[in-house]
């Protein structure tokens, strides 16, 4: 980008490349730093910029587990920490067998919301809901969501479909999820009696069905902080 330097410019969006899924630890530092150091160099602090998380691909799996393209996923969230950026989420827009999705109008329509809100000033609903927290109760965890003043709907059935849970012996196993409107689900299954954490949408390409009523995908989510299978492996000392 160094030749461009200079010229005028208002803000940045950026489609995230797959390549990066296996370093999805080192990622959680490099996109931060990429943002800060492009608005250094632009002399722009507040410089908009808004990316597209990764899309659903490759084949669906049977059980829950790990997931790289998921833990990239959360690195691209936790960058929303910074200010003036922002998430196109198109978990709902992928397609197993093809790395780039075919239906690029909702990818853009869903991006360029941010910038019509934050940077031209339309009022519309533009940010996809996002993990608030999360309460035990007995054999069931009920998570709230932060719907930006939408609130939860599941698409194709009722119930809410998508989610993981697990106990202390961190194996995971599907659950099943139940809406408590507006904005929260209850979650269990019969194989966990106590669980500690959930996961939302938590693979290469999930099958996940919560949307806000304004049509805007539930961002995939962890409750748990467990070791990231993409963070370097420590080294054996003598």
């Amino acid at each position: 980008v160094h030749p461009t330097l200079g010229y005028g410019i208002k803000g940045v969006i950026w489609y995230q490349g797959e390549s990066n899924a296996g370093r999805a630890y080192e990622h959680e530092t490099l996109f931060p730093f990429l943002i800060e150091q492009w608005r250094k160099e632009w002399s722009q602090p507040d410089l908009s910029f808004y990316w597209v998380q990764l899309a659903d691909f490759r084949a669906e799996k049977s059980a829950p587990g790990e997931s790289d393209w998921a833990e990239l996923r959360e690195t691209q969230t936790k960058t929303l920490r910074l200010p003036h950026t922002g998430q196109a989420v198109i978990i709902d827009l992928g397609e197993g067998r093809d790395i780039h999705p075919r239906n690029k109008h909702d990818v853009a329509a869903r991006l360029v919301r941010w910038a019509l809100v934050k940077d031209y000033g339309l009022k519309m609903p533009y940010r996809s809901p996002e993990y608030k927290e999360m309460n035990v109760s007995g054999n069931k965890i009920t998570v709230t969501l932060d719907c930006f003043g939408s609130s939860l709907r599941p698409f194709d059935v009722p119930e809410a479909r998508g989610f993981a849970i697990c106990g202390e012996d961190k194996v995971w196993h599907w659950a099943q999820g139940k809406i408590i409107p507006p904005n929260r689900v209850e979650v269990w299954s019969d194989a966990v009696t106590k669980p500690i954490a959930v996961r939302y949408a938590w693979a290469d390409n999930p099958v996940c069905n919560l949307f806000s009523e304004d049509g805007l995908p539930v961002t995939p989510f962890r409750t748990d902080t467990f070791p990231m299978t993409t963070a370097p492996k420590a080294v054996a000392t003598r």
